[in-house]
């Protein structure tokens, strides 16, 4: 895994959210967790709450009360499977994909900065950087 990637996965589990340069430019008012629903949605065709839930680390009531939100913007759709009728799959829908376009550049652009941060380290700085974020993930989790 990119260096970058590690400090924004640390920063976001510190933090319980993501740290994310830019900002949204819809006019609707959503978290920065609805947005990341949204990207995720983006780059995987149908996907459950429970694998939301498990990739953003958070909560199933969590994810179930910002899906309702997403829902009821009409961002997402939600559609029981046919080869399993009790499964329920998430869909973004047209009127979502812009927002979750912009929450995807945002990403690239935070993911970016701190690449060119760690570009004014030696590949030996970055690895005392890199064992830095491990041991601190350890006293984290």
């Amino acid at each position: 895994m990119e260096l970058e990637n590690k400090i924004s996965l640390f920063i976001n589990r510190v933090s319980q959210r993501d740290l994310l340069l830019g900002k949204c430019e819809s006019e609707d008012s959503l978290t920065s967790t609805q947005e990341h629903i949204l990207m995720l949605l983006s780059k995987n065709q149908s996907v459950t709450s429970s694998y939301l839930a498990e990739e953003l680390g958070i909560s199933a009531a969590a994810i179930s009360k910002a899906i309702k939100v997403l829902q009821d913007h009409n961002f997402i759709k939600a559609e029981r499977r046919q080869n399993d009728e009790r499964v329920v799959a998430l869909y973004l829908t047209e009127k979502g994909m812009p927002i979750a376009s912009e929450h995807a550049e945002h990403h690239d652009k935070t993911l970016a900065a701190y690449k060119q941060i760690l570009s004014s380290f030696n590949s030996m700085d970055q690895k005392v950087i890199a064992e830095f974020i491990s041991k601190l993930e350890e006293v984290f989790s």
